[in-house]
């Protein structure tokens, strides 16, 4: 029962307030970040091994620390809410993309460009409405998994360490985890790591948004287009949860100066504004089955 209660305060933490608008430990945590990787990888001279060094140094010590809060403390059922909490993206997921859909239903394109940017790593200024909107989809589904499902996921496995292992982990694979000179060798590690924690919560992900939504079609482009996709773990996300809307998303992207052909991800029109929204509902939508999943594990099957 104590699981069940920490998990739904720390959703209805995130559901209130949200994401802290001063102070954030994730931010902190970056600059931390940005330091070890400045005295690890300089210039971007550091190997793998300096990566995995500099991961260990990054995530393992405050991980190990909020463990022994968790455990020791009078108020280790607080840690295990917060460190929930302050982990989840639930409700600023919803912040960044509504606007997005807002501004194109209002014709706004050039505001639209502007809020979608804040949401992906892509080049915005010449996307046309489609395009904005099959961007801030993809993006809804992909960070659905990554910062709200996963979250949860490695919270209900292993309670507040778990969470903070995972959410470090993959914030140093958004920081170290490019394919560039500077990163290459050095954030192999993080890149690897974050693959890892993220392979089972990204197939879980997936079948939940094929139950969501057109379930048929969904599972048939989860097996046929995520191989496809170079993310082990986005591919059946965004496949799953373009079949499960019933739209096309992929193709065309740029990125850095450099246009990717991307492969196609999921069947039908092409995206549109509502899509965003609808691409929201999928991931509210499943954190209530989720919810309801532990509650009646919680009720009868323990």
């Amino acid at each position: 029962m104590s699981l069940l209660l920490s998990t739904l305060a720390g959703v209805s933490l995130d559901a209130v307030l949200g994401e802290s608008k001063g102070w954030h430990p994730l931010v902190a945590f970056g600059r931390l970040a940005e330091r070890i990787e400045q005295r690890l990888n300089p210039a971007g001279r550091g190997w793998r091994s300096h990566g995995v060094t500099a991961w260990c140094l990054a995530v393992l010590p405050l991980t190990l620390l909020v463990g022994l809060l968790a455990q020791v403390s009078a108020f280790g059922w607080a840690v295990e809410i917060l460190a929930l909490y302050a982990a989840l993206g639930l409700k600023s997921l919803g912040e960044h993309a509504l606007p997005v859909a807002q501004a194109l239903r209002l014709g706004d394109l050039a505001l639209a460009r502007e809020r979608v940017g804040y949401m992906v790593s892509r080049n915005t200024a010449a996307l046309d409405a489609s395009g904005v909107a099959r961007a801030g989809s993809e993006s809804v589904l992909e960070n659905g998994s990554d910062a709200v499902f996963a979250a949860l996921i490695w919270f209900l496995v292993a309670g507040a360490p778990g969470v903070v292992l995972y959410r470090l982990s993959n914030t140093l694979d958004a920081m170290w985890g490019y394919r560039n000179p500077r990163f290459e060798r050095f954030g192999w590690a993080a890149a690897k790591i974050d693959d890892g924690l993220n392979y089972i919560p990204a197939r879980l992900v997936a079948l939940t948004y094929a139950l969501l939504g057109r379930t048929a079609l969904a599972l048939r482009c989860w097996q046929r287009q995520a191989p496809q996709w170079d993310s082990p773990n986005a591919g059946p996300v965004m496949a799953a949860g373009a079949g499960a809307l019933g739209v096309s998303l992929g193709g065309a992207a740029e990125y850095h100066g450099e246009l990717h052909q991307r492969p196609q991800l999921g069947e039908g029109r092409p995206a549109q504004a509502r899509d965003i929204e609808r691409a929201l509902n999928l991931v509210y939508g499943g954190v209530l089955l989720w919810l309801a999943l532990l509650l009646l594990w919680t009720l009868f099957g323990a």
